[in-house]
């Protein structure tokens, strides 16, 4: 029965749709993280705006650790060169941070 009704068009269509809003779906969901790389003493982007739900990564990129801290909820540890810290935004606000190690490093995160 399946293959008859594949063979009128009009169920292959509707398959063949759900197929790729599948494949859509798929997709986004592989979609890279929100990037802060952290690179001649400077945060890069300075300001990011984000939703809530989605993750923010920070990528080291100087010769020396840094952290990401605000007083309202971010807090990472030591990032090392090379090394990443993965946020994940559950808390609307806005998020001015800085360097625990370098306080003139400042950056602001927003979840909206």
């Amino acid at each position: 029965m399946l293959s008859s009704d594949l063979a009128s068009g009009g169920t292959a269509a509707r398959v063949l749709s759900l197929l790729c809003l599948t494949c859509l779906m798929g997709a986004r969901a592989a979609e890279p993280p929100n990037r802060v790389t952290i690179e001649a003493m400077t945060y890069q982007p300075q300001s990011l705006t984000v939703h809530k739900g989605e993750r923010v990564v920070w990528v080291n990129k100087d010769p020396f650790p840094h952290t990401v801290s605000a007083p309202n909820g971010l807090e990472s540890k030591e990032i090392a060169p090379n090394g990443t810290w993965v946020y994940l935004a559950r808390k609307a606000g806005d998020f001015n941070y800085h360097c625990t190690l370098h306080p003139t490093m400042t950056g602001q995160l927003t979840v909206r």
